[in-house]
């Protein structure tokens, strides 16, 4: 039983900044990936951030050098720092990670996503 817990959206004014958070529950061994997506009205869910195990994050070109992914172990939970909001940015933002749930080398790795959380920017 896996869950996916999100929080931190609201409406902010152009400029501003929200954390988004993501606490992830249940009987899991390791989280190797941890992701952001966000969906506007009518408009494809797009990837826009992205860290996995050790490694850099990745970031989508439209939130480069704006958003930030990180994550604190201990509490098993994912953020999304966003600063410099542009309208544009509006959407619903949704967390999912990839786990696995035993130490084995060839143990399977499962996706998980929450349920978004409402991010609006006004101008």
């Amino acid at each position: 039983q896996v869950q996916l817990v999100e929080s931190g959206g609201g409406l902010v004014q152009a400029g501003g900044s929200l954390r988004l958070s993501c606490v992830v529950s249940g009987n899991i061994f390791s989280i190797n990936r941890m992701q952001w997506y966000r969906q506007a009205q009518g408009v494809q869910r797009e990837l826009v951030a992205t860290l996995i195990g050790g490694g850099r994050p990745t970031y989508a070109d439209s939130v480069k050098d704006r958003f930030t992914i990180y994550r604190d172990n201990a509490k098993k939970t994912v953020y999304l720092r966003m600063d410099s909001l542009k309208p544009e940015d509006t959407g619903v933002y949704y967390c999912t990670v990839r786990v696995t749930f035993s130490s084995t080398w060839d143990a399977g790795e499962y996706d998980y996503w929450g349920q978004g959380t409402q991010v609006t920017v006004s101008s």
